[in-house]
């Protein structure tokens, strides 16, 4: 892995990025408490999948829905899920942001569309993107799609996302293997 430090001390150039897909959220929908009990043992295994990665100085972007709310910022829709009464507290807390992580808010469903993902990424010099996140079979998989159209490598842990379903995301992991080249291997078995 190509890393290399700024002045600051974070990262300024690394071929690889680790992406958190939607995972500061508060589960406030329909559907909300049907992802969430797939998505809290995700987001463990996100968290020590983001500390692995720190370690070897591979930078973390949060790429978040702004879900409609056109005057928020991401520090306030932090501090939103992480209240007592949010469903989505206990993931928030397990993967709360550095002060040195990035973050960028995404209007729809991909971590491109419509954001400014790809001038980051190009700026740190990446072109292999550790995909994680919620729903595999919605956010995580339109990312996937779109990055491999965009001809970068994928990597999507298997254990680092969740769907409403298991049927959901055992579907969308394997069509982001077959069809879009990514490796779905679990994140304890990663070889980075």
């Amino acid at each position: 892995m190509d890393t290399e430090r700024g002045k600051s001390g974070a990262v300024d150039r690394c071929d690889t990025a680790l992406l958190l897909i939607d995972v500061i959220n508060d589960f406030d929908f329909p559907q909300g408490n049907q992802l969430l009990k797939h998505a809290l043992p995700a987001a463990k295994k996100i968290a020590a999948l983001k500390k692995r990665l720190r370690r070897r100085k591979i930078p973390t972007i949060y790429v978040n829905d702004n879900f409609g709310r056109w005057k928020s910022d991401f520090r306030s829709q932090v501090d939103r899920c992480l209240q007592d009464d949010s469903r989505g507290a206990d993931v928030a807390r397990l993967l709360i942001p550095a002060e040195d992580d990035y973050f960028v808010l995404k209007p729809k469903h991909s971590v491109f569309f419509a954001t400014t993902l790809e001038v980051l990424l190009s700026a740190l010099g990446a072109r292999r993107l550790i995909l994680t996140g919620f729903a595999t079979d919605i956010c995580v998989l339109f990312s996937a799609n779109d990055a491999y159209m965009r001809e970068y490598e994928i990597i999507a842990p298997s254990d680092c996302s969740a769907a409403e379903t298991k049927a959901g995301h055992s579907r969308a992991c394997h069509h982001m293997r077959r069809f879009l080249k990514a490796d779905t291997t679990a994140s304890t078995r990663l070889k980075l």
